[in-house]
């Protein structure tokens, strides 16, 4: 079997590190189960007291979905894939430990929205990071909530309908990179930080995270519930589809 997920665990801190560099770690679904397996043994774990999630590679963290599987989707394949993103995306909001998000590289798309549900984003001035699914003709939907509830609606709606990707200093300016530090530092200062974190009270710090997910839950309920019902909608008129078959065909003639 195919090792897309890494974990290490330095003292009280688990690095999960996504593993497909060549693919930009682009998600398919195994590496989407490994990961949320790695998070149920973290939060299993009671020497873990502090998270960073990074990315193999010098290129992204995390590319988001991976392009090749998601162009052979129908409309019923969409309502399973909601349910799977939802069950990962649990996975962060009710960890009972802070996670880092180490940025080495782009993260776009449901990785961008990975990145925003961890708790603190440590990057370097390469980095870049966005919503581009409208380029392949899929409808942002939870990426739309938790970018609004971090930036407001004005930027949400820039990003979402031009699918344009910050730069570092940008996303730094509007608070989506938390420390902005050398690209050989990025993980030596995610470390500093997770080590911070975990010497915190863990009660106080389980507590402080259930409350973050408890006024951020009516959102992300209805975030998840809309998902379904404009995904379905999107990939029954093919567009999705349609988009992604053109971006493969172009890629093949450059």
């Amino acid at each position: 079997m195919d090792n897309f997920i890494l974990t290490e665990k330095t003292d009280n801190v688990l690095t999960i590190t996504l593993n497909r560099p060549e693919k930009m770690n682009a998600w398919n679904a195994s590496m989407r189960d490994m990961l949320i397996e790695a998070f149920e043994t973290a939060e299993a774990d009671d020497e873990v007291r502090a998270i960073i999630l990074t990315g193999a590679g010098d290129r992204a963290f995390g590319a988001g979905q991976d392009l090749s599987e998601s162009k052979t989707f129908d409309a019923d394949r969409t309502e399973s894939w909601m349910g799977e993103w939802k069950k990962l995306y649990a996975c962060l909001r009710d960890s009972s430990k802070p996670i880092v998000a180490a940025l080495n590289g782009v993260a776009a798309g449901s990785a961008f929205q990975v990145a925003l549900l961890c708790d603190l984003r440590v990057a370097h001035s390469g980095v870049r990071m966005g919503q581009p699914e409208i380029l392949s003709g899929i409808p942002t939907v939870t990426g739309n909530w938790v970018m609004r509830d971090m930036i407001g609606i004005a930027r949400t709606i820039d990003l979402t309908f031009t699918g344009r990707m910050l730069d570092a200093k940008e996303a730094y300016e509007w608070g989506l990179i938390s420390r902005l530090v050398d690209q050989d530092k990025v993980m030596s200062a995610s470390m500093e930080l997770a080590r911070d974190l975990a010497a915190k009270p863990p009660v106080a710090m389980r507590l402080n995270r259930q409350r973050i997910k408890e006024v951020t839950q009516e959102g992300y309920e209805d975030a998840m519930q809309a998902g379904v019902r404009i995904q379905l909608e999107a990939y029954a008129t093919g567009e999705p589809q349609r988009m992604m078959e053109e971006f493969f065909a172009k890629r093949a003639k450059a």
